[in-house]
């Protein structure tokens, strides 16, 4: 099989002391590891705090032994929704600590899609704010209750309550007063018994089906990964990371949180992106690591406060898109920025350029395999390896998720027979073992970073009475990426159903960036079709006018 593979570490140190790779294989033992090594370092910085290492530690500790007083052990699962918050890592490590499995929910999930993942991952114990940009998870979680849609959820852990009664709500200060009570030894006894293979997360990402899939992730490979992305970037003990990209997603916290804290670095918390509070916190905190969005990395170019000056220590950082987004965020000041490719399901990355690498290579590739991984490109439909240079689906393996939670289907469909996990991304390796990133086999929609898939948003469309069929597409866009857009046909009689109907239906249903911007509604004989007669859905991006844009 034609396939490129990468192991040990890289080895090139121009310019700074090698950094040892931490010993530990578990997040607790990481924490203890560099708590121990950097005692004066701070580790994370947001929300009016300062925590070095130690002090880091001590909170999540206490916390850890305050959720342990609430019931929780080895293997139950603890969900966070909120913001970019101190609380969230508190509490994301303190969970880990107990060997229990965190669960990460996306902050702007509706009431459907939080009660579907909550169910669907077992959560017993849910950490939270009560709103958060605009969203009122209080009560959609007293919705969810009431309709009986949560029988496993026990307690709701709130930081800053604002009142209202919540079944089985405590406060987050209650919570640490309940951990001083509880003695040291337990955290301790539950630590020990946190094993490099256990399971220490599970992610919700959208797939090619209308459900997210929930990826697990272990320990041992949050680390090692993790390390090789840092090598990748040049990490160095003491870098600065700011960091606005939303912790709930794979970029926050699998790849940025353990890539600079693996190489003893000092996370600065935005907790939402806000381009003129960037600039500040970056020229501030003197940041010298930025993890960015194309669309993040032009609002802050086009921003009336920017002065190239005031981003004068960013070095080195993390972005995903076309030659020229690279080429933006290394004129603002990050010269050493890294391409990368990866999902959730490969631990974030499984390419990254070198920082060291010339620009223009690092602007058009995504670089080498990671160490530890193996690439292969194959043709989709004969399943053909392919040479250097012809494009065709991209396969993974290495630091692969040991498999979606509660879905044998979903993983039978996601690996091979040899092991090989099946991106469904298509790509061509260069005659020098680097990847070129082509696109998505499947019909996947990536606006600003988040995938959405399609399946999910007809089934809220065809939902509506009015509706007769509909096909959601992605269009690219300048800001987005890609925007979602959907192709209506309404029912008979004519007039049952119009774009403002439509709007209205799916806000209800569907986070705000899964809501298509433009709506077409068409006759059922204005489709396109193939030579046989079935719907031929990528002939409906034809339908949207260049230029004619309606919301």
């Amino acid at each position: 099989m034609s396939a490129v593979a990468l192991a040990g570490g890289d080895s090139t140190r121009t310019g700074r002391a090698p950094i040892a790779m931490p010993r530990a294989r578990t997040v607790p033992g990481l924490l203890e590891e560099l708590s121990a090594r950097h005692p004066d370092l701070e580790f994370v910085v947001g929300g009016g705090q300062r925590l070095t290492y130690p002090e880091f530690r001590a909170e999540a500790r206490r916390f850890a032994r305050g959720l342990h007083a609430l019931g929780v052990r080895r293997g139950d699962k603890v969900a966070i929704l909120m913001g970019n918050r101190p609380e969230w890592l508190i509490a994301n490590f303190a969970i880990c600590s107990l060997g229990a499995v965190m669960v990460s929910l996306n902050t702007w999930a509706t009431r459907r899609e939080l009660a579907y993942m909550l169910d669907h991952s077992g959560t017993s114990v849910l950490v939270t704010v009560d709103r958060f940009l605009g969203q009122d998870y209080t009560a959609a979680i007293r919705e969810a209750d009431a309709a009986g849609e949560l029988p496993k959820l026990r307690h709701a852990v709130r930081i800053a309550p604002d009142g209202r009664e919540l079944p089985g709500g405590v406060s987050w200060e209650a919570v640490m007063e309940a951990g001083a009570e509880v003695p040291e030894g337990v955290a301790d006894t539950e630590e020990a018994a946190v094993e490099p293979p256990d399971v220490a997360c599970i992610l919700y990402t959208s797939g090619s089906t209308s459900t997210p899939k929930g990826v697990q992730l272990q320990h041992y490979a949050l680390i090692e990964n993790m390390w090789g992305i840092g090598e990748r970037m040049r990490l160095r003990a003491g870098d600065r990371l700011w960091l606005a990209v939303s912790l709930f997603w794979g970029l926050g916290c699998e790849n940025a949180l353990f890539a600079l804290m693996t190489h003893a670095g000092t996370i600065v918390l935005q907790e939402r992106f806000e381009a003129g509070e960037a600039i500040d916190l970056i020229e501030g905190e003197g940041c010298t690591v930025v993890y960015a969005t194309p669309n993040m990395v032009r609002a802050i170019a086009e921003h009336p406060d920017f002065r190239p000056e005031r981003l004068a220590s960013l070095r080195t950082g993390v972005t995903i898109g076309t030659p020229e987004q690279v080429r933006l965020l290394a004129d603002l000041g990050a010269r050493e920025v890294c391409n990368v490719y990866g999902l959730t399901e490969t631990y974030a990355n499984c390419t990254v350029t070198d920082a060291h690498d010339p620009l223009e290579l690092r602007a058009v590739s995504v670089g080498r395999p990671l160490p530890g991984f193996e690439f292969a490109i194959e043709d989709s439909d004969t399943r053909r390896p392919l040479p250097a240079g012809e494009i065709g689906e991209i396969k993974v393996r290495g630091y692969v998720t040991c498999g979606y939670y509660r879905a044998e289907d979903k993983n039978r469909e996601a690996f091979d027979d040899e092991g090989w996990f099946l991106t469904g991304d298509l790509g061509y390796l260069d005659e020098s073992g680097r990847l070129h990133f082509r696109g998505r086999l499947k019909e996947m929609i990536k606006t600003r970073g988040i995938n959405v898939a399609p399946v999910e948003v007809e089934e809220v469309l065809m939902s509506h009475p009015g509706v007769e069929q509909a096909y959601v597409v992605g269009l690219p866009d300048a800001e987005r990426d890609e925007i979602v857009v959907a192709v209506v046909v309404p029912r008979e009689p004519p007039g049952g159903v119009d774009e403002a109907a439509l709007r209205a239906h799916c806000a209800g249903s569907l986070a705000a960036y899964k809501r298509p911007r433009r709506y077409r509604l068409v006759a059922a004989g204005d489709l396109p079709l193939t030579t046989t007669g079935k719907v031929r859905k990528l002939g409906m991006k034809e339908l949207f006018a260049a230029g004619d844009d309606g919301g």
